[in-house]
C-alpha cells in the first residue's frame, strides 16, 4: 500500500522548512513569489493532500454540518438535504447526511458520530419521541436545530411547517367534497408530526360539524410505499369501508393507491386520496395525488442558515437568539380527490 505524503515530505522536496510549506498552503501572501513555485511544485509532484481533519481539530471548527433525517428514501428529505446543501455550499461548508431510518438506536450512533468528527453544528429530524438522544447529545455542547419538528421544550432553534393547519386542509378539502366517513393512514403514532396532522384532521371535522369517530386511523410502523399497501388492503378489508382516505405523507398515499388500482377500486370515484408533503411523484402517479405541500427546499435552507448563524455568533463571542421558524402549507388539488359526491 503507498504510504500517505506528508506536510514533511513536501517541505524536505522543496528544500523549505515545515513552517514555509504551511505558510504557502494557508498564508501564500506571506511567501515569496519563487519559494512559492517551487513548494507549489513539490505539492503537485508529489500529490500531497492537505489533511483537513487536523486543520479542523487545530482550528476548533469543522467546515462540515451534519444532518439527520428520517429517511432519506423519501423524497421530502431529499429536498431538504437540497436546501440544507446549497446554504451550506454558499457559506463554504459540507454536508455530511445520514439516516436514522426512523430508528432511535442509529439515531443515537449517528449523533454519537457527529461529537466524534467535531462537526460545526447539526440539522437534525428527531426519531427518538423521548428525546433522551437530544438530551445525550446537548452535553457535546455542539449546536443543533431541529428540522420538520417545533423545538417544544427546548431552546434550540426550529424549521417546522404548521402540520396541524396541513391535516386541516386535507380534510377540510375532503369534507367539501361531500365525504362523511374518512381514514386516515397515520404512520407510526410516536412521531409529533403524524399527531399534529391528526389533529387538524378532527379539528376540520369538527368545524364541519363531525365528530371523531368519522375518522378512522389506520397506523402503520413506517412512512413508506409497502405500509402505504398493506394500509391500503386492511381498507379493502372493512365492511363499512370510508369514501376518502388522508394519508400521513405522499408515499403511504401512493401505497394506498397502488392496493387500490390492484384491487380494481377506482380513485377517486370509489375512493378519494390525499397525500402529505407534495413529492414530485404525486403529480406524476398514475392518477395524480392531491397533497399538502411542504416548503421543504426551503425549510432546509432556513435551517442550514439558523445554524450558520449560531455557529457565527459562538466563533465571535456574540449572543444568538434561538428562534422557532413555523412555515405555511399549501393544498395542492390534483385528479385524486375531485370526485362528485
Amino acid at each position: 500500500m503507498a504510504q500517505s505524503v506528508g506536510i514533511k515530505d513536501v517541505a524536505r522536496a522543496a528544500g523549505v522548512s515545515v513552517g514555509t510549506v504551511s505558510n504557502v498552503i494557508n498564508r501564500p501572501d506571506t511567501v515569496a513569489t519563487e519559494t512559492r513555485a517551487r513548494v507549489l511544485s513539490a505539492i503537485d509532484r508529489l500529490g500531497y493532500v492537505r489533511s483537513e481533519s487536523a486543520r479542523q481539530l487545530r482550528a476548533g471548527r469543522s467546515r462540515i454540518m451534519g444532518l439527520l433525517v428520517l429517511d432519506m428514501g423519501n423524497p421530502f428529505f431529499v429536498d431538504v438535504a437540497r436546501g440544507a446543501e446549497r446554504a451550506a455550499r454558499e457559506a463554504g461548508l459540507g454536508v455530511m447526511v445520514c439516516n436514522s431510518a426512523q430508528n432511535p438506536g442509529e439515531e443515537a450512533e449517528y449523533l454519537s458520530l457527529f461529537a466524534e468528527q467535531r462537526v460545526r453544528g447539526v440539522l437534525l429530524t428527531p426519531a427518538d419521541a423521548t428525546g433522551r438522544n437530544i438530551e445525550s447529545f446537548r452535553r457535546h455542547g455542539i449546536p443543533f436545530v431541529l428540522v420538520d419538528r417545533v423545538a417544544e421544550g427546548t431552546t434550540e432553534c426550529s424549521v417546522s411547517v404548521d402540520d396541524v393547519a396541513g391535516g386541516a386542509l386535507a380534510v377540510r378539502h375532503l369534507v367539501d367534497a361531500g365525504h362523511r366517513s374518512l381514514a386516515y393512514v397515520s404512520g407510526p403514532p410516536g412521531l409529533n408530526q403524524v399527531r399534529d396532522r391528526r389533529t387538524g384532521a378532527l379539528n376540520a371535522l369538527a368545524e364541519a360539524g363531525l365528530g371523531p369517530q368519522c375518522l378512522r386511523e389506520l397506523p402503520t410502523e413506517r412512512l413508506d410505499v409497502a405500509a402505504g399497501r398493506d394500509a391500503g388492503a386492511r381498507l379493502l378489508g372493512l365492511a363499512d369501508r370510508p369514501t376518502a382516505v388522508f394519508c400521513a405523507n405522499d408515499l403511504l398515499a401512493l401505497g394506498v393507491l397502488q392496493a387500490m388500482y390492484a384491487a380494481g377500486v377506482k380513485v377517486p370515484d370509489d375512493l378519494a386520496i390525499v397525500g402529505y408533503d407534495d413529492i414530485e411523484f404525486a403529480a406524476a402517479a398514475a392518477v395524480p395525488l392531491t397533497s399538502v405541500r411542504q416548503p421543504a427546499v426551503t425549510m432546509g435552507a432556513l435551517a442550514a442558515e439558523l445554524l450558520l448563524e449560531e455557529t457565527e455568533a459562538e466563533g465571535a463571542s456574540r449572543g444568538h437568539d434561538h428562534r422557532r421558524v413555523v412555515l405555511q402549507p399549501e393544498l395542492v388539488v390534483r385528479r385524486s380527490s375531485l370526485s362528485a359526491r
